[in-house]
């Protein structure tokens, strides 16, 4: 039997370089783009106005940002 959560919130192996900061921003990644992707198809169906649609997603992309920033993602340091 399929998993409720699984099938609303597909998860993708991931094939990079394996460190615990990179699994986790790609988790992040990942979960940005699903919600993008709802957020989208919300817009496209008329319950949410573009105005909103684009506000929602700019939170998710500012939280991403300082995701990747927090966790040390395509800095020296981490390399």
């Amino acid at each position: 039997m399929v998993n409720k959560f699984n099938f609303l919130y597909p998860r993708s192996g991931y094939y990079g370089d394996v460190k615990p900061e990179n699994l986790v921003f790609n988790a992040n990644l990942q979960e940005f783009a699903q919600r993008v992707s709802y957020i989208s198809n919300l817009e496209t169906g008329g319950k949410l106005s573009p105005e909103e649609s684009y506000a929602q997603i700019r939170t998710l992309w500012k939280q991403l940002k300082r995701s990747k920033k927090a966790l040390g993602i395509g800095t020296d340091a981490a390399e």
